[in-house]
């Protein structure tokens, strides 16, 4: 709702206006107050607080110096009992990381505190926990204070590493020389990263702070500050990385390429940045003892919720990493990796890894060949179920699973699940009786796209309108087929995607209607109607029909879902679904300029103009043809005739010798048509305009004057 809107945050419901002066501000809640009475949104006055020069918000103290925690907040956090268990460790380093960004290297702070959680770690209260659960409880309380991010203001950005964790700040440096912090990050490293040598650990710092700040720093000139020597050799050597240079430190200052910034060195002893913890806060409103037990208590209901439906969530990468720690195979690939392909492989499994040892990588515990993930044999078939959700045939299917999965023997497997799918079977479609000639693709998305209705389908209609260029589908369900209801529909695609220039439909009465005509017009919208009982004129909508009905047939009677639930499955499947119509894109990519995102992405580790071919036309006009006349949907006769206007390359308005004395106008498309080579048939006199019967369809005036008046 508050899209474009200068000067205005919110969250959920919560509105935050800012300005730098009254006359800016007043202008921003104007705009903001017209927004929401656009919208039929109300406000309370008594719930609105305006022309504040400091302001609670998510938490936070905002003001113009900068962003503070909120003394209430932090007192519900320093009242909270010594805990007693993990699960209320937890809930304790949760609350209190909320102000993580605050305070300089927590991660210290808190060690021991991260010690008592790892895995197979008893809980044992020591002194040392103790002595951190108070320190971390007395700098919360501590006059925590953050500057505004201005991008007009230098930027220095410095990391540092110690043996259990790496830190990281963001600064301005003001005109008065003057450092101020922006915001502080730090983490824990994991049992591998602290096997790193120090160089490792410093490098590491610096990829963290950068990573962690990049919103910040793309397309800015900053400083990158390390105490660390040798490191401004690797990342920022003129002459480029060190040969010499290990592996993940080439890689890691490769992923810096993209920033600009300059290395600067600090000493150690002028590197410990101030903590800006001076003042003691001594005043605070106790909190209400509700609010500390729900804090303790949440984490052991989200688990607890979390431990209950885990059978019904997706495969993700967490569960694929755990499942690789014991798999035998994977487990040697992944020594393999690690220690060099150096040692002669005999075990037919791992040759076939073997030969892709060039692309075979390990993220967070996953195999990776490229940026596939390697899934071990406990989750193929689940995987599998998971690319057949939409009951996809098998090109489809592998399309998916070469942009996200991987394991030997990949492509058997799916085309097997396919060919076994009684559902896939008993939906097939026949093989088409003739090459039907397509459509040319359109310049760009929504420039031309074809309707039309399908159904009834369990007592309901479904409105198809398919864009040309993207193939990307849009559905409506309805219990009616009117104009009125097709106009409805098509405005709300319109405010979507924008006005097409061509509309493709068939013959159906609401397109047939003067109101579907009178919005064409007024829209400025070029609408074809394809020949009478001629539905493959209309291939683009016509073939999706079938698509669609197909699909969901399968989807209610193999999930035995509700109509429209089966009906979004459909869409978000094929949508998302790579297309070799699409040069191997899905129709979402071609429409949104993204792919979609889907639950198969939860494998993936998370890391913070065409010009169309002209048709040919068969006949001229002035062709002597013969064309196919229909009395009724199955019975139909050749009349002779001279075709008199060709419409683009296949559609033609066609003179017949209907009765004695009488003509009519006819549209036919070329697969109604054939020449007439009878040299004893005559050529159609002249009629005039009473004698003609012009079927109902739209006929260009240069076309009626050249037929009933050509000599002027």
């Amino acid at each position: 709702m508050i899209a474009g809107l200068e000067g205005v945050d919110c969250f959920l419901d919560d509105f935050i206006v800012y300005s730098v002066n009254k006359e800016q501000h007043d202008r921003n809640l104007e705009k903001l107050f017209s927004r929401i009475q656009e919208y039929g949104f109300h406000l309370r006055p008594e719930k609105c607080s305006c022309y504040k020069s400091e302001i609670r918000y998510l938490g936070f103290i905002i003001n113009a110096d900068g962003i503070k925690p909120d003394p209430e907040k932090v007192a519900s956090i320093v009242k909270m009992p010594q805990p007693k268990d993990v699960s209320e460790l937890r809930s304790f380093l949760g609350a209190a990381n909320f102000y993580g960004k605050f305070v300089r290297e927590i991660h210290r702070i808190r060690q021991p505190l991260d010690a008592l959680l790892k895995k197979d770690s008893q809980f044992v209260w020591s002194a040392q926990c103790q002595e951190a659960f108070d320190t971390i409880k007395k700098v919360l309380q501590s006059d925590l204070l953050l500057t505004h991010y201005n991008p007009s203001l230098e930027l220095i950005v410095a990391g540092d590493a110690s043996k259990t964790g790496v830190g990281a700040v963001i600064m301005h440096r003001f005109p008065n020389n003057q450092l101020k912090a922006i915001a502080h990050a730090s983490k824990t490293l994991t049992n591998t990263e602290q096997k790193y040598s120090q160089v490792e650990k410093e490098a590491l710092a610096l990829v963290f702070a950068v990573t962690k700040f990049r919103r910040m720093l793309l397309g800015r000139k900053f400083t990158l500050q390390t105490d660390h020597q040798p490191l401004l050799k690797i990342f920022g050597s003129k002459k480029g990385i060190p040969l010499h240079t290990a592996n993940r430190l080439q890689r890691w200052a490769l992923s810096l390429l993209g920033y600009d910034f300059n290395v600067e060195y600090v000493s150690t002893d002028n590197f410990g940045y101030a903590d800006v913890l001076s003042r003691l806060i001594s005043n605070h409103q106790k909190p209400e003892e509700e609010y500390i037990i729900a804090a303790i208590g949440l984490e052991d209901e989200v688990n607890a919720g979390l431990a209950e439906c885990f059978t019904s969530l997706p495969v993700n990468f967490r569960m694929v990493s755990a499942a690789t720690k014991k798999d035998a195979i994977l487990q040697q690939v992944v020594q393999l990796i690690n220690d060099g392909w150096h040692r002669k492989v005999e075990d037919p499994k791992l040759k076939i890894f073997h030969a892709r040892r060039e692309s075979l990588s390990v993220v967070n515990g996953c195999v990776m060949m490229e940026e596939r993930v390697v899934v071990p044999e406990k989750y193929s078939q689940r995987i599998l179920k998971q690319l057949h959700r939409g009951h996809q045939g098998i090109e489809r299917m592998k399309a998916i699973a070469r942009s996200v999965v991987y394991w030997p023997n990949i492509d058997n497997d799916i085309q097997d699940l396919v060919r076994r799918c009684d559902i896939c079977a008993s939906a097939a479609k026949s093989p088409p009786h003739f090459q039907s000639q397509p459509w040319p693709r359109a310049d760009g998305p929504w420039q031309r796209i074809h309707l039309d209705y399908a159904g009834p389908l369990d007592g309901m209609y479904y409105l198809v309108i398919v864009d040309s260029y993207s193939k990307w589908p849009e559905i409506f369900q309805t219990r009616s087929t009117t104009a009125s209801i097709t106009i409805r529909f098509l405005q709300e695609s319109f405010a979507r995607f924008g006005i097409p220039t061509t509309i493709i439909t068939d013959n159906g009465t609401q397109f047939c209607s003067s109101e579907f005509k009178k919005v064409c017009d007024e829209l400025g919208i070029i609408h074809i109607r394809t020949a009478p009982y001629h539905p493959q004129s209309n291939g683009q909508a016509e073939r999706f029909v079938d698509t669609m009905k197909r699909s969901l047939r399968k989807i209610v009677e193999g999930e035995e879902v509700p109509s429209l639930k089966a009906l979004q499955t459909f869409l978000q499947v094929y949508r998302s679904t790579p297309s070799a119509a699409l040069a191997g894109k899905s129709p979402a990519e071609e429409m949104l300029g993204r792919p979609m995102r889907t639950t198969l992405d939860l494998l993936r580790s998370p890391v913070f103009t065409n010009t169309s071919n002209q048709l040919r036309p068969r006949f001229k006009a002035g062709s002597a043809v013969y064309a196919k006349l229909y009395s009724n949907a199955n019975k139909w006769k050749w009349i002779p005739g001279t075709v008199i206007e060709v419409i683009g390359g296949v559609n033609y308005n066609v003179l017949l010798d209907y009765q004695s004395g009488r003509r009519k106008l006819v549209r036919s498309h070329v697969n109604q048509l054939r020449q007439r080579f009878n040299e004893a048939v005559k050529p159609l006199p002249v009629p005039t305009p009473l004698d003609i019967l012009v079927d109902d369809f739209q006929l260009t005036q240069s076309s009626i004057q050249q037929t009933i008046a050509p000599s002027g």
